[in-house]
């Protein structure tokens, strides 16, 4: 080769020279690993898109890989499927699952309440004498300076009747309604029997008080804090609380022993009612141990 050749130092730069001074494909070879290799056929932009076209396989070949290797590892995990807002938990119950309703007093063998005592009126619609009364009358008692009333007392049913001059009377001591009304005709008619023309006007139940027994103690303490509008509780002057139920207008005397009197009802289901309400917050006032 000759030295003054122009194309020796292309040679040269290109492949350089064998022992021979022949040119020699190292230095391409070398070139050619350190540039893009080209696709047969096609120009350098077509060589990119084929490079970027296999780097693009790969990478979708290593997602599909991970995602396998996930769904295996979650096959030996119970799954549960449910909505992105869906909280935790609650979720996981089977939904044909019968939801737990609170148990009511009759679940425990509590109630309802029994009534004690009935107290009524009625209008004799006339004018008595009560000294005659006291004086022709069995059972009946009469003295101006204790009491402006004739005090009278019968034993079927087992009652006793305040008679005043204006032809009003009073009957308390009955356990219904029934044997209230009774009573208070029975009285009436010993009233006819003296000679009055008693009627038997306006007969009205005034109050029913109950009771019940819930068969455990109660915190008094705890209950009159969280209830405090309703509520009232002064053990230095009386041992129990004192609950004032708004609907129905009921009135609740609440032991520690667990004895509750209701009063103030008109009719049987204001109290049957009342202590329906008021057995669920005893409940959440249970005493312990």
């Amino acid at each position: 080769m000759n030295p003054m050749d122009p194309n020796r130092h292309n040679q040269s730069m290109m492949g350089g020279m064998d022992r021979h001074g022949q040119p020699s494909n190292m230095g391409q070879a070398h070139v050619t690993g350190m540039m893009p290799q080209q696709v047969p056929g096609g120009s350098y932009q077509q060589k990119q898109m084929h490079q970027m076209t296999n780097f693009t396989n790969y990478s979708t070949n290593v997602n599909n890989l991970q995602d396998e290797a996930i769904t295996t590892s979650a096959d030996h995990q119970p799954t549960t499927s449910r909505h992105p807002l869906t909280p935790a938990g609650p979720s996981s119950v089977r939904s044909d699952a019968t939801p737990m309703t609170p148990r009511s007093a009759a679940d425990f063998g509590v109630g309802p309440p029994q009534l004690q005592n009935i107290v009524s009126t009625v209008n004799l619609d006339c004018k008595l004498d009560l000294k005659k009364i006291a004086l022709h009358a069995r059972n009946a008692e009469y003295n101006p300076k204790r009491f402006a009333a004739v005090i009278m007392r019968i034993r079927e049913p087992r009652t006793t009747a305040l008679i005043f001059s204006s032809g009003k009377m009073v009957c308390t001591g009955a356990k219904s309604e029934n044997e209230s009304r009774l009573a208070a005709r029975k009285y009436a008619r010993v009233i006819q029997k003296l000679g009055f023309p008693a009627k038997f006007l306006d007969f009205t139940i005034q109050n029913m008080v109950g009771s019940v027994d819930v068969k455990f103690p109660i915190r008094l303490e705890g209950l009159v804090l969280t209830h405090s509008q309703f509520s009232s509780y002064e053990p230095e002057l009386f041992p129990g609380l004192i609950y004032r139920m708004v609907q129905p207008r009921i009135v609740l005397l609440i032991f520690v022993s667990g004895k509750v009197v209701l009063t103030g009802a008109k009719v049987r289901t204001e109290i049957d009612n009342a202590f329906k309400l008021i057995y669920p917050i005893l409940k959440n006032f249970k005493k312990r141990g």
